[in-house]
């Protein structure tokens, strides 16, 4: 795996390197840059390497600066001693974010993420095209890039379409969740299973939790758990 580092602390760099030498032992370490002008010349001449780790606040600026100046499609672990950059991260190819001082186990867990992503993102895509609802007397299939959500209504499931019409289904959300097509529907709690084209925007809420905003309206606010926050913003990122 070809890796490129960014972080301007020399002692941290190395320590990076040998850490992931270790985790890693067909890792090979193509650059380590110090500065966003020696990344935005780099990343500018030399083929897309397979993985960044990347600090943010660098000496000579601030790391989103390099996207603004050069195209970086590979994914990006950050490492940062700030966490208050999560979001603007996973906006920037972001796949982690750990917080310094690392360890070996947070640097294991991230470098595990990277290859169960890859494993996933190669794999085929599946799923179903449709959903029969019963209405009117008659059966009619409505096409998975219609429905907006799914949701629980008086304790059932249910389908709202783009256009806001509801119709009730039998399957449960736990089973309609491992049918739908990867990637294309997001389980933001057990009342709701949303489709990314869905999504109107995304703001911060008390406690680290997030406030979802759909662009079809819903009889009740989508709040995302903390614990949940990463990898739905990951989530967002990969579209």
């Amino acid at each position: 795996m070809q890796i490129v580092i960014v972080e301007d602390e020399v002692k941290t760099a190395k320590a990076l390197a040998a850490m992931i030498r270790i985790l890693s032992p067909d890792a090979d370490i193509v650059a380590t840059l110090q500065s966003v002008k020696s990344a935005v010349a780099w990343f500018a001449s030399h083929d897309q390497p397979e993985l960044i780790f990347m600090d943010i606040q660098l000496a000579d600026g601030i790391c989103f600066d390099i996207f603004k100046e050069t195209a970086i499609r590979a994914p990006v672990i950050f490492c940062t001693a700030y966490d208050e950059y999560a979001l603007e991260s996973f906006r920037a190819n972001g796949v982690d974010y750990i917080l310094k001082p690392f360890t070996q186990d947070t640097l294991a867990a991230s470098l595990h993420k990277v290859r169960q992503l890859k494993k996933f993102f190669s794999a085929p895509v599946a799923g179903k095209s449709s959903f029969l609802v019963f209405t009117d007397n008659r059966y009619t299939a409505i096409p998975i890039d219609n429905i907006a959500y799914f949701y629980i209504r008086l304790e059932m499931p249910a389908i709202c379409t783009f256009d806001g019409k509801e119709y009730f289904v039998q399957q449960s959300l736990d089973h309609i969740s491992t049918v739908v097509p990867p990637g294309q529907f997001y389980r933001i709690n057990r009342q709701y299973l949303i489709n990314f084209n869905a999504v109107k925007e995304v703001e911060h809420y008390y406690g680290r939790k997030l406030l979802i905003h759909l662009k079809v309206p819903t009889s009740d606010q989508i709040i995302l758990n903390k614990n949940n926050t990463t990898a739905f913003l990951k989530w967002m990122n990969d579209h």
